[in-house]
């Protein structure tokens, strides 16, 4: 597997300050999608055993909340390989940390009946992800004051629950979050002079990564 970026401080991805790993490859082809780059399965760099320990090793620091996934799609099988044993890695080590992922597949009707019955990958992606952004981008239904997505259409759904239940459970956004992110990022910010954001060592145009 490749990935096109990694990026810590990001508190566009999902609630509180996180690390977020935008992987490559996608078939989806969504019209106005933001990382058309990442379509390419081969784009941006190799993802390794030491891109893996550089992810947990940032993770440690204190004021992180969670771990996001997004690309590209992670749920593309090729990416499950790399992806479903990783997962298990940092839920492991960080069992109170949030794990988001975003992928253009429908939680319900592709990835629950079409791959879960046919990959162990895709099962142990389950296991260790508590909310899925679920649905392609619709640039027709794109709203720019969504909550941590980009068109009506993309769901927020709790994993845990939803698997629990056996219907889609969306998730409810705990009290307190943005402002306790704000503040965390705001101090980050104010140290943060020249140093990258990215964990690859590139200075990034913007922190914040939407779409």
């Amino acid at each position: 597997m490749y990935y096109a970026d990694m990026k810590r401080w990001d508190v566009a991805n999902g609630p509180g300050v996180r690390v977020s790993l935008f992987v490559s490859g996608c078939t989806h082809h969504c019209k106005g999608c933001f990382n058309k780059e990442a379509w390419d399965f081969c784009y941006g760099k190799p993802f390794t055993e030491q891109t893996e320990d550089e992810i947990l090793r940032e993770l440690e620091k204190s004021y992180y909340h969670g771990f996001t996934l997004l690309g590209g799609e992670p749920f593309e099988y090729e990416n499950q390989k790399a992806l479903a044993p990783f997962l298990k890695r940092v839920r492991e080590k960080f069992p109170d940390l949030s794990i988001w992922c975003y992928s253009g597949y429908v939680f319900d009707k592709e990835i629950l009946a079409q791959m879960f019955p046919k990959w162990n990958e895709t099962r142990e992606m389950l296991d260790c992800i508590d909310v899925l952004v679920d649905g392609r981008f619709v640039e027709e239904q794109k709203q720019v004051d969504l909550l941590f997505r980009g068109s009506a259409n993309q769901r927020l759904i709790d994993v845990k629950k939803s698997m629990e239940t056996g219907d889609v459970v969306l998730w409810e956004r705990p009290s307190g979050t943005c402002k306790s992110a704000s503040k965390v990022r705001k101090n980050l910010l104010s140290g943060a002079g020249k140093h990258s954001t990215h964990l690859d060592g590139r200075k990034p145009s913007s922190l914040l990564m939407t779409g």
